[in-house]
């Protein structure tokens, strides 16, 4: 009876502890396409990401279709975007103004975290497997659900190539 008991399911409800925790870092490796959630130290998730249409190197100026890289923070939150779900990044910061400043460039803007788009122009294994944004991080809708609820504003999201 005893060994029963410990092999019961949880109590409707329960859920394992790192479930409810919230994340308070995220990191983006570019290079591997990958996105992880951390609370301190302790890694809570891992999402694969597609990025923009090129990929490589620091973003540094609008249209580059490159996604940045640095320390940024998370920002606003749109339940209404052109995608399923979006959570701004703070691009540009400081360092990505002045350098597009010296070329004369536009920075540019409008990097999200965000799923496929509401109105897909094309099958839904292309949004999985290939870089597709204009320099935005690009999850499966069902890991945005998951970002989006395990995130809040202004936790910080470090990009690395």
């Amino acid at each position: 009876m005893l060994l029963a008991a410990a092999i019961q399911p949880p109590p409707a409800g329960a859920a394992p502890a790192i479930a409810r925790l919230l994340a308070n870092h995220i990191v983006v490796r570019k290079a591997a396409h990958m996105m992880y959630l951390y609370h301190d130290q302790q890694l809570l998730a891992i999402y694969h990401v597609e990025l923009g249409l090129n990929p490589v190197g620091q973003k540094e100026r609008e249209d580059d279709f490159r996604t940045p890289e640095g320390h940024y923070r998370l920002e606003e939150r749109n339940p209404r975007s052109l995608y399923f779900l979006s959570i701004q990044v703070s691009y540009p910061n400081g360092q990505d103004e002045a350098r597009a400043r010296r070329h004369h460039w536009a920075p540019g803007g409008e990097i999200m975290i965000h799923g496929t788009p509401n109105s897909p122009r094309y099958p839904a294994a292309y949004y999985a497997t290939n870089d597709w944004t204009n320099g935005c991080i690009a999850l499966s809708n069902s890991d945005m659900v998951e970002l989006w609820m395990r995130t809040e504003n202004d936790i910080p999201i470090d990009i690395y190539p």
